[in-house]
């Protein structure tokens, strides 16, 4: 009988081991930091999440990635944050650089949240064998770029949730000041009056989203891999930067509320491609010459990349339109640019950021009427928004359009929006849960990037 009570208490005390141990993998013994993994890092978000230091987390990242040009550029980004002037990083790398990056991660799982950002391709299978091995996941987006994707990523999901682990995607347009702005003047009644219904005309919500292959990035030339130009490893643009656009308007539209895919009806769908000269293309890879498994996608030595598209859908009753353009270059003085508009039964809400702007994002508060205008403008949004914002001002643009003006300091940039969103998935991370309406708004929005996709290769192409 005593030898039997005594093998109870050890498998016991074995089974709390266990369990401890478990808790550190996912979430960190209770006063411990939260140590990174970042696995097979080719795109620079990767090392963006680094570009500043958190109390939460532990100094020393671990890096786990095959050889080749797009580790050694991830170091070196992470080598130029620590030795900037001003608020230099002090992060201290483990490397383990061979093929079998990914067994050897799983197999040591030396930190507590495994980050992703590379080839679109990979990343559900990388999240999948992550969350299996009780590993939270914080992914760049697109977590998928197919239907068999999605459904590896639902069966992720379920795993993630016996296992008691996150999976985040990093969502970055949450935090630029004038998403925010719109976002919450949408919600004053006085100004927005209601969100109207809209058609597949004219939609209830419109974003457009435009992105260039050449760019700088920490203040260097960005230097893109050749398998970004391959949408069957990076995916067409109708399945990446829109996720961020249907991101936003399930976020502006239904704050906080849970978007089933049952709400979510495609109407229609286009896609075309950016065409590429070799001179361009071997400015932004480096590379002499396209490499072989682009040859399908070349017409007269010209690469033509499926990069642009667009999704007309109603969700939730609402008309809803995101577009996305993809060019080599921006003009002069310019970057990637985003336009908004939030149609209202008294305004629209109107994002711009062209040449007038400054090619800064700059929001716009169009009334239909004169006798909508409220003369207290700038008093009614202080007094809405006063806590949250400092000192904003109404600018009158005609009699029925007005310039909301702000702190310029408000602008930190998109660079820095990557600080903004780890630090609220560390937070996210502690309490060791997401908001009820996260994954299931995850799942919706990769639904109708996915349904979108499909609807678009069946369709004929845009010229």
């Amino acid at each position: 009988m005593i030898k039997y009570k005594i093998t109870i208490l050890i498998l016991m005390l074995i089974i709390s081991c266990a369990q401890e141990n478990n808790n550190k993998n996912s979430l960190g013994a209770k006063n411990d930091k939260v140590k990174l993994m970042t696995l097979n890092p080719g795109h620079f978000h990767a090392a963006l999440v680094h570009k500043e230091m958190y109390s939460q987390v532990d100094s020393t990242i671990y890096v786990f990635a095959p050889e080749g040009a797009e580790v050694e550029d991830f170091l070196s980004k992470i080598r130029s944050y620590n030795a900037r002037e001003i608020s230099p990083t002090s992060w201290k790398v483990e490397t383990y650089v061979k093929d079998n990056y990914l067994e050897k991660l799983i197999e040591e799982k030396p930190g507590h949240v495994m980050i992703i950002a590379g080839k679109n391709s990979k990343k559900v299978d990388y999240i999948l064998e992550g969350v299996k091995a009780g590993l939270n996941v914080y992914a760049d987006k697109p977590l998928v770029i197919d239907q068999a994707g999605f459904e590896k990523l639902l069966e992720a999901f379920r795993i993630a949730e016996n296992n008691g682990v996150l999976i985040y995607d990093i969502m970055t347009e949450r935090f630029e000041v004038t998403n925010v702005l719109q976002k919450k003047i949408a919600l004053i009644p006085e100004i927005f009056g209601e969100l109207v219904e809209g058609s597949p005309n004219e939609p209830s919500i419109r974003k457009e989203s435009v992105h260039h292959f050449y760019k700088y990035v920490s203040g260097r030339p960005l230097v893109r891999p050749a398998w970004f130009f391959d949408v069957s490893q990076q995916g067409e643009g109708i399945v990446d930067v829109s996720t961020h656009l249907i991101d936003q308007i399930q976020w502006k539209l239904f704050s906080e509320q849970v978007i089933d895919t049952n709400q979510i009806q495609i109407i229609s769908a286009n896609r075309w491609p950016t065409i590429l000269s070799l001179e361009e293309f071997q400015k932004v890879t480096r590379l002499k010459t396209f490499p072989q498994y682009l040859q399908k996608d070349l017409i007269n030595n010209e690469l033509h990349v499926f990069s642009n598209g667009e999704i007309a859908y109603r969700i939730n009753g609402k008309h809803a339109k995101v577009s996305v353009v993809w060019h080599f270059k921006a003009p002069e003085g310019a970057g990637d640019t985003h336009c908004s508009v939030m149609r209202g039964s008294k305004s629209n809400l109107i994002i711009k950021q062209g040449v007038e702007e400054d090619h800064k994002p700059t929001l716009y508060i169009e009334f239909h009427e004169e006798s909508d205008v409220i003369t207290e403008l700038e008093d009614v949004i202080n007094l809405k928004l006063g806590n949250q914002f400092s000192n904003l001002t109404a600018e009158k643009v005609s009699d029925t359009e007005w310039k909301i003006n702000f702190l310029e300091e408000l602008r930190i940039g998109h660079e820095a929006h990557f600080a903004q969103v780890t630090l609220k998935f560390l937070k996210y991370l502690e309490n060791n849960s997401l908001p009820d309406w996260e994954v299931p708004n995850m799942i919706s929005k990769y639904y109708t990037t996915i349904e979108g996709y499909k609807k678009a290769k069946r369709s004929p192409q845009k010229e």
